[in-house]
């Protein structure tokens, strides 16, 4: 069976805003869309946190919710749920799984990948996923040459995003702390 693909997730750390953006569009193969307006991006614990994923359908959706448990059994620490998160998938030994996720609080931004690794961005930017790099570089680009807000930056970086790359759609989710 083909795998599920299609998706762009961006954040932007800017002014003490954090914002994660992604697009709707749910993709199998090279060329058939199942889903135009799926949500990639959410709020946890009490809507103190933000997370957008990528990746394998099932995947994402094991890694959000095992996420979640940690930040609930941490106290919504970020820092301290992804260490702890990271260090149980990589006891689990989840080899096979396919997938990122960004997450982010009030302070912090991390990248989580699904074979246990935590990535904390140098300059408060990072996006993954097929149209990832395309927003990553929009997103950089736009934070050195303009003044727009986190939130714009995110919301342009996803446009431009969704111009050039075919498993990125302009049916974005934008949730920001």
């Amino acid at each position: 069976m083909e795998q599920f693909r299609g998706t762009t997730i961006v954040a932007v750390k800017k002014d003490g805003k954090t914002v994660i953006a992604g697009d709707g569009q749910v993709t199998m193969g090279e060329s058939v869309i199942f889903k135009s307006s799926a949500h990639k991006v959410r709020r946890l614990f009490d809507d103190k946190v933000i997370v957008g994923f990528a990746g394998g359908t099932a995947d994402a959706f094991a890694m959000c919710e095992e996420f979640e448990k940690m930040l609930n059994k941490y106290s919504g620490s970020l820092m301290r749920s992804a260490v702890e998160y990271a260090k149980s998938i990589r006891s689990a030994g989840h080899n096979n799984a396919q997938a990122l996720m960004i997450v982010a609080d009030k302070d912090t931004l991390l990248i989580l990948t699904c074979m246990g690794d935590v990535i904390e961005p140098d300059d408060g930017i990072c996006a993954i996923g097929s149209g990832g790099n395309y927003a990553l570089a929009s997103a950089k680009a736009l934070i050195k040459n303009t003044n727009l807000s986190a939130r714009e930056i995110a919301i342009k970086s996803m446009e431009i995003a969704s111009e050039i790359c075919v498993f990125t759609n302009n049916n974005f989710v934008i949730e920001e702390v």
